[in-house]
């Protein structure tokens, strides 16, 4: 018989339930998700960025490269018509595999609390 048994609890709320009332806790919780979210767009965003920016770099300082041909067309119009795309689709491949994980992460803290 321990006397903390007769306190009173103070009762708890799922997470689910802050987020849907929209309190200070919810908020943070959404915001820190919503960031995380953000972050991870802005990097995809950034190396899709670097790779389809410094395609044109590469080619002006290394000009040997524009005269090399590949299958008949010169290697600067086969990387841009033939191999940006796949970076594209890749690209966005990882970053929707990335935001579900995001997602279930979110999800299971949310229903841990």
């Amino acid at each position: 018989m321990s006397p903390r048994t007769a306190a009173a609890r103070r009762p708890r709320y799922p997470a689910t339930r802050e987020i849907d009332e929209q309190t200070r806790l919810g908020e943070v919780y959404m915001r820190s998700f919503l960031r995380t979210q953000v972050r991870l767009a802005l990097f995809v965003c950034t190396v899709l960025a670097c790779v389809v920016g410094g395609l044109p770099l590469l080619f002006l300082l290394i000009p040997e490269l524009r005269s090399v041909h590949l299958l008949g067309v010169p290697l600067p119009w086969a990387v841009l018509a033939g191999l940006i795309y796949p970076a594209f689709v890749i690209g966005a491949w990882l970053y929707v595999r990335q935001a579900e994980r995001n997602e279930r992460h979110f999800a299971e803290l949310v229903e841990r609390r």
